[in-house]
């Protein structure tokens, strides 16, 4: 049936639209200029908030990485148990959850739209297998390839060409979406028991350097023509200091962007936003961070933003995980991929009273308050680094509200909030930037054309939050705010009411989106890269090639964007 919004206040950033009573008119899936109201199913949208699915740039909830998280956590499962109803499937976690309570947790809030980081290609079926189990939500995963192998040797010998050819095989063979690069050259190093200091810290065997393998995957992303910039876990992340490393990450591809166009993503920024040279003097980074970001056009960042609470720290940066459990002492998993990766899983608890925790939660903040333009910073927890996705609206609500702000403030360490930069800061978000920070900006940056905006022909994936922007004052009444992103009054996944009231009334089964190259006389990857990797898999890995590459077929529920690359 068609579908017809009246009446409600449109937050559509990407559309230069600010608040205005406006008719949303949905059919076949897609937004359109009218419908027959007639003959429409019509939502009075009156004194309600009107935006775009939500986005997530960056979400840990798909693959090995977080099933391995689950397994080491049963504690986690009865904390956050979801029943079971006519239309749902019950599952359990908190920071952690299965797929389907992930799926239908996002959908309550609003959001339509998630991009899982963090995939070794190694392991990628069993990701796209738990992605397809994911319900509602569109997805797209990022293959981990900064410390690949062959990558590696690639750009050692400054065959970037060559090594685009390779990353695309890479891409389509995983049905991935962007090039991930996690603590560069780190990982690599630590297969021979160590890590990678600074940019310029050669990789043992490979003699390249994370500047190098930044830059020339940099490259590599442009001749490529990816809708994404490369996405980067920068190195030294959780050590103190580091907000140096960070800025010369951002600075070192400067050369390499043409006009406006973005060439980078510094991802959960706050963990690589420390200044000091112990965590006895450990402070924030963030004004040196946001003054960069502030002055140049080709970055964008997320905030990574830390809660006070119990969760579950996971990423493919093998060694900080194993100086997490060195820190935290508490159980811990550590793995290496092959020839391709590694990564490390740690429980762990945010406390306010500590000095270092109570820090990293305002540095996320200042990060956000401090970059002017709310198109180069985006909201994430790195879930469930800093903590889980379901306190983003507790997120929003202190961005929007000092006075929420000054509430925590009260309640952290005496020293962290003497050192902090938050107190001093008044901005306040309005509903349009929070439009942008959590959907239309996200949107944005990953290239994604027919998401994030509520224009004729985009496609129909829209929340309505009951909160009337003419009635409610953000600044003062912040837990109103908390508790309509909590809870969509509605949302609408591909033009279907899947959530009302904050329950789930329809569950549909997303799509997982992948990136597909259109063969070039220079470029074709299926051909040339195929043959040539037979014998490397031979050598080097515990399967056959024939079982690494995903067939199309293999995805229930998936669609190609096709990629005409540059080179």
């Amino acid at each position: 049936m068609d579908l017809l919004i009246k009446n409600g206040y449109v937050f559509d950033p990407l559309n230069g639209i600010d608040g205005e009573i406006m008719d949303i008119s949905v059919k076949d899936g897609v937004i359109v200029e009218k419908v027959d109201e007639h003959n429409a199913y019509v939502i009075d949208a009156s004194g309600m908030i009107v935006m775009p699915g939500g986005i997530d740039i960056h979400t840990h909830i798909a693959g090995a990485e977080v099933n391995s998280g689950r397994l080491l956590r049963p504690e986690d499962h009865v904390r956050d148990v979801e029943p079971k109803t006519p239309l749902t499937r019950s599952g359990v976690g908190y920071s952690v959850p299965s797929t389907f309570t992930t799926g239908y947790r996002y959908a309550r809030m609003g959001y339509t739209f998630l991009c899982n980081p963090s995939m070794p290609p190694l392991e990628a079926k069993h990701t796209h297998e738990e992605l397809d189990d994911t319900p509602i939500v569109d997805k797209i995963t990022y293959p981990l390839l900064g410390d690949w192998w062959f990558v590696l040797e690639y750009l050692r010998d400054r065959k970037i060409e060559e090594c685009a050819e390779h990353v695309a095989w890479m891409i389509i063979a995983t049905k991935g979406y962007a090039i991930k690069i996690v603590n560069p050259g780190g990982l690599e190093t630590w297969g021979f028991g160590g890590n990678v200091k600074s940019l310029d810290d050669p990789v043992p065997y490979f003699n390249v350097t994370p500047r190098e393998i930044i830059r020339g995957l940099c490259m590599v992303n442009k001749m490529l023509n990816l809708p994404h910039t490369i996405h980067v876990h920068t190195n030294r992340l959780g050590q103190p200091g580091n907000y140096i490393t960070t800025i010369e990450t951002m600075d070192c591809v400067k050369d390499l962007a043409t006009g406006d166009k973005l060439i980078i993503h510094i991802t959960h920024c706050q963990f690589s936003a420390f200044k000091g040279d112990s965590w006895a003097n450990m402070r924030s980074g963030a004004d040196d961070i946001s003054k960069y970001v502030n002055a140049h056009s080709h970055v964008t960042l997320d905030m990574g933003q830390v809660i006070f609470t119990d969760t579950t720290t996971m990423t493919a940066d093998g060694p900080w995980q194993y100086t997490l459990y060195g820190i935290s002492g508490n159980k811990w998993v550590n793995h290496d991929v092959e020839v391709e990766t590694s990564s490390g899983i740690v429980p762990f608890i945010y406390r306010r009273k500590n000095y270092v925790h109570a820090t990293m939660w305002a540095i996320g903040l200042e990060l956000a308050l401090l970059i002017r333009d709310p198109w180069k910073i985006y909201l994430t927890t790195d879930h469930p680094n800093g903590g889980p996705f379901t306190e983003y609206p507790k997120i929003i609500s202190w961005l929007m509200s000092k006075k929420a702000r000054e509430e925590i403030l009260k309640k952290i360490n005496r020293k962290a909030r003497a050192r902090a930069l938050l107190p001093s800061i008044d901005r306040e978000y309005t509903f349009y930037e929070i439009a942008i920070v959590t959907r239309a900006g996200q949107a944005k940056a990953l290239g994604l054309k027919r998401k994030g905006h509520l224009g004729v022909g985009a496609d129909a994936d829209i929340a309505i939050y009951n909160i009337d922007p003419r009635k409610v004052d953000p600044s003062n009444d912040y837990k109103a705010v908390q508790r309509a992103f909590s809870r969509a009054a509605y949302t609408i996944k591909s033009g279907e009411i899947v959530v009302k009231d904050g329950e789930i009334v329809n569950t549909l089964d997303g799509k997982t989106y992948w990136i597909n190259f259109e063969p070039t006389s220079q470029l074709d990857p299926l051909s040339n890269v195929a043959a040539e990797l037979k014998k490397r898999f031979r050598e080097y890995w515990t399967v056959e090639i024939e079982n690494y590459f995903i067939p199309e077929r293999y995805l229930k529920h998936s669609a190609s964007i096709t990629v005409r690359p540059g080179v």
